[in-house]
């Protein structure tokens, strides 16, 4: 029995399969609100069979966005145009997650094919935050040092979030903690230089990760599972390096994390990634074997022979695909005829199955 194609109970919520659409950003959001963009492309690739599907990540706040044409779940207006992609998700016999994220000081940027340089305010742009002034990228504006209030006003934001993301219909949420971004950002000694109780020591460091993770955790039901992406090493000298990151996941644990989204990197501009085939896949082994709980892989898998490889030998629970499912959202249904796995193909399409 194919294990890829297999079921997976996290807490009371059980993945049809263990195909995980990665949040991916799409840059096409007004205000933050989701569209008929994201209904399509999040909805074809529960057509196409993935287990589970994530949003691309979704602002807490306005100025949590790495664009201004990031999604957002800051407001109730965001509430209902989600509800109706989280639905059509479900009717697809798929499981809908949501990314809660905050951009921190790689915020106000533009998108990709515009250059990803920082945007000001005569260009849609504003000011951005972090845990120190400490810009990402060294023409950038200097980020404002967040307050103990506008870090507590964060922590809240996150909450909110949650609760907003209940009542859209969401089965499961992502805390992202990954990348560079805000909590990573307090994570990593590289950028966070505070003296008070934010910064300094490991546990002052991590400290905003689990008063949000704590705070959604109360916020949503218990039986809802709740994920945490983090980026295992820093590939920089003085990072964040995988040994800490197992610390990490064992507090998360004990505090109600079901599972470590184990990506890497992000944090600054020189980064020496090795890149090749299932390179991340080692931090997913390591967390789940030290810490005893439940990981994803991510990174550079595109094939189904190669995620079943992966489950089979322990090293993790579930894979997240990002870029080969830009290149092919049907996925789940074409690999499993490759790999001689059943799965269910919607009606409508039964007539092109081989």
């Amino acid at each position: 029995m194919s294990l890829l194609y297999s079921p997976l109970k996290l807490r009371e919520l059980t993945l049809p399969n263990r195909i995980v659409v990665s949040p991916m950003c799409q840059y096409h959001s007004v205000e933050g609100m989701a569209n008929d963009w994201h209904l399509v492309h999040l909805g074809s690739r529960a057509v196409g069979g993935a287990g589970l599907v994530f949003t691309e990540a979704a602002a807490v706040s306005p100025e949590g966005r790495i664009s201004p044409d990031d999604l957002g779940i800051w407001s109730d207006k965001h509430i209902e145009p989600l509800k109706r992609i989280t639905s059509f998700i479900h009717a697809q016999g798929s499981i809908s997650g949501i990314q809660l994220a905050h951009a921190g000081r790689k915020a106000s940027t533009a998108p990709p094919w515009e250059g990803r340089h920082q945007v000001d305010a005569n260009n849609r742009g504003w000011q951005t935050v972090a845990p120190s002034p400490i810009p990402f990228n060294k023409d950038d504006s200097l980020p404002k040092e967040l307050s103990i209030d506008d870090i507590h006003r964060v922590v809240n934001s996150f909450a909110d979030a949650a609760e907003r993301s209940v009542k859209a219909g969401f089965d499961t949420i992502e805390i992202h903690a990954a990348h560079g971004y805000l909590i990573n950002q307090f994570m990593s000694p590289l950028t966070n230089k505070r003296t008070d109780a934010y910064g300094g020591s490991f546990e002052n460091r991590v400290r905003l990760l689990i008063e949000v993770t704590q705070a959604i955790r109360k916020i949503i039901p218990k039986e809802m599972p709740l994920f945490v992406r983090i980026s295992v090493h820093e590939w920089a000298e003085g990072g964040h390096t995988i040994e800490d990151s197992v610390e990490v996941a064992k507090l998360l644990k004990e505090i109600g994390v079901d599972l470590i989204d184990c990506s890497s990197g992000g944090v600054v501009r020189d980064q020496h990634v090795i890149v090749e085939k299932n390179y991340q896949v080692p931090f997913a082994a390591q967390i789940k074997k030290e810490v005893n709980i439940a990981t994803g892989a991510v990174g550079l898998i595109t094939e189904g022979a190669q995620a079943e490889e992966i489950l089979e030998t322990g090293k993790a629970d579930l894979i997240f695909m990002g870029r080969e499912m830009l290149r092919n959202p049907y996925f789940a249904m074409r690999e499993a005829e490759k790999i001689g796995a059943q799965i269910k193909w919607t009606k409508q399409y039964e007539r092109g199955r081989p």
